[in-house]
């Protein structure tokens, strides 16, 4: 069975940023209306039993969009943490040291990273999620994936794939080719931000920024290297 990640904070501890109502129907019904659709599509199926990432993978239709979900707003909630805890831009580096030098390296600061970013998550037209995933050789890229993408469904370019192109095999049987780990999400469906920005998805990704634990980023980074 799928279930919902287990809060690593109260629901009302993200406020003013994500308010415990938007929590409650975000968290609380949005997220387990996925899970227990998943549940249903996927009883006494071989999917019953594969990890979540294998079945967005490598799967269509309604399963796909569930499973990707389930997996979204996983990675997306597990992220976050109060806002009394978080760290400015100059004490990322401090939190998170490797995942800090490798931006830097690419986007010259954290600053500069953070409005890429957010820009993406701004033009990203209608309802989908800005990605921060990184390659095997520890290079990071920003994706946008509509619906319920995932960038573990983009080949790893750096392992001889092609990041930029999504592939899913319906009937694979075998070893899936490396793909991009997903290390950071902001969720740009109106369901995540609409009762508390309204239609201001710019003021609310520039929110997020302020609850983002980044040391739960960093691990999801030196993990994948």
């Amino acid at each position: 069975m799928f279930k919902p990640i287990d809060l690593p904070y109260a629901i009302e501890e993200l406020e003013p940023v994500i308010s415990s109502r938007t929590m409650e129907f975000h968290y609380g019904k949005h997220l387990q209306g996925y899970v227990d659709n998943l549940n249903k599509l996927t009883s006494g199926s071989i999917y019953e039993n594969w990890p979540l990432e294998r079945i967005v993978r490598l799967t269509g239709g309604a399963i796909f969009n569930n499973a990707g979900q389930v997996l979204n707003h996983n990675l997306y909630f597990e992220q976050f943490q109060s806002p009394e805890k978080a760290v400015g831009d100059e004490d990322v580096t401090a939190v998170a040291p490797k995942l800090a030098a490798q931006i830097s390296a690419q986007w010259g600061s954290v600053a500069a990273f953070k409005e890429e970013f957010a820009a993406k998550g701004v033009s990203l037209f209608g309802s989908g999620w800005v990605w921060l995933s990184a390659k095997s050789d520890g290079t990071l890229v920003i994706t946008q994936e509509q619906g319920a993408g995932n960038p573990v469904t983009r080949e790893d370019d750096s392992a001889g794939g092609a990041e930029n192109k999504p592939k899913r095999s319906r009937s694979y049987s075998g070893t899936p080719k490396a793909t991009l780990r997903p290390l950071l999400t902001f969720d740009v469906w109106e369901h995540a931000y609409y009762l508390d920005y309204q239609n201001a998805r710019a003021s609310y990704l520039k929110s997020l920024w302020t609850i983002l634990n980044w040391k739960v980023i960093e691990e999801r980074y030196t993990v994948s290297l």
